[in-house]
C-alpha cells in the first residue's frame, strides 16, 4: 500500500476518537480541529470551514478529510481548490461515533427521546476554558438555550424569520429538554478511563431521564483515515465540484460548480 498524505479538518467533537484511529492509519495525517458549534450559524460556519480548506497548501496532501456530518447543511456549496475532500455520509457527530448511517437510524427509531453525549460532548466547553456550567443547567455545548445564544445568531434568525419569528424559535430552543427522556452516552474502551457515565448519569437524574449506554464503533472513522473510500459510506469531492445535501440513503452528493452560462450537474 502507498502510503498517503492527508489533511483532516475537523470538529473538536470528535477530537479524542478521530486522534485514535489516525493514530493508527497506515498514512500520514495532519490534524486540525475547529470548535463546536459552527452548525449553529451554517453560513458562517460554512464559510469559515471553507477558509480552512483554502488555506491548504495545494500540492502538499493527496486529499482533505473533514469531520462534519450533514449538521444543518453546513457543508452545503464547500469545495475543494486543489485536493479531493472525502466526507463520510453522515447526519451527524452521532452518526460518526455509531459507526455508520444505518446504525444511526435504527437507533434513531428504536429509542426516540434519546440524546446522545460523547467524551468530546461532554469536554468541549471545558476545552474552550469555560469550567463554569450554564444557570439554567442546558447540557447542550453551545447556544442551546434562548439565553445563551450570542447577538450575531440573533440577529441572522430576526433577518430571515423577523423579530416574531426569532423570538419564537429561541422560546422553543429554551425548551428543547422537554422532548428527551434518556441520556444515551457512547462509550468506547479507551474513554472508559475518563469515567464519563457517571457524569452523564448525573445529569440524567437532574433530568429525570433514564440513562443508557451505547457501545461506539470506530469503524467507519477508521476507514476514512485509512483511505477506504466505497461510495456508499463515503463522498469523495473533486475540485470544480462541490457539496450538496440530498433527501435521501446518499445524505450528501457532488455537483458540478456552476459558471456563467453553464447548468450544475450532480452525482
Amino acid at each position: 500500500m502507498k502510503k498517503r498524505f492527508f489533511k483532516i479538518i475537523a470538529c473538536e467533537i470528535a477530537v479524542r476518537e478521530i486522534s485514535f484511529v489516525a493514530a493508527q492509519s497506515p498514512h500520514l495525517v495532519d490534524l486540525e480541529f475547529l470548535t463546536q458549534g459552527l452548525h449553529d450559524i451554517p453560513c458562517t460556519g460554512g464559510a469559515e470551514i471553507q477558509r480552512r480548506i483554502d488555506a491548504v497548501p495545494a500540492g502538499k496532501y493527496d486529499a482533505i478529510l473533514l469531520g462534519y456530518g450533514l449538521c444543518g447543511n453546513l457543508l452545503r456549496g464547500l469545495r475543494p481548490s486543489h485536493a479531493p475532500l472525502v466526507i463520510p455520509r453522515a447526519h451527524d457527530c452521532i452518526t460518526l461515533l455509531l459507526g455508520s448511517k444505518e446504525r444511526y437510524v435504527e437507533r434513531q427509531a428504536a429509542r426516540v427521546g434519546s440524546y446522545y453525549y460523547s467524551s468530546g460532548w461532554l469536554e468541549c466547553r471545558q476545552r474552550r476554558g469555560d469550567e463554569t456550567p450554564p444557570a439554567n443547567e442546558a447540557f447542550q455545548p453551545m447556544r442551546a438555550d434562548a439565553p445563551q445564544i450570542d447577538e450575531a445568531a440573533r440577529r441572522e434568525m430576526a433577518q430571515k424569520y423577523g423579530e416574531d419569528g426569532a423570538t419564537y424559535l429561541l422560546e422553543m430552543m429554551g425548551e428543547w429538554t422537554k422532548h428527551y427522556t434518556h441520556g444515551a452516552l457512547i462509550e468506547f474502551d479507551f474513554t472508559r478511563a475518563l469515567r464519563l457515565g457517571e457524569q452523564v448519569l448525573d445529569i440524567c437524574k437532574r433530568r429525570g431521564w433514564e440513562y443508557e449506554e451505547v457501545r461506539g464503533d470506530l469503524g467507519l472513522l477508521q476507514r476514512w483515515v485509512d483511505g477506504k473510500w466505497d461510495e456508499r459510506d463515503f463522498l469523495v469531492v473533486q475540485p470544480e465540484q462541490q457539496i450538496a445535501p440530498c433527501h435521501d440513503e446518499r445524505i450528501f452528493k457532488a455537483e458540478a460548480v456552476s459558471h456563467p452560462g453553464n447548468p450544475i450537474a450532480s452525482t
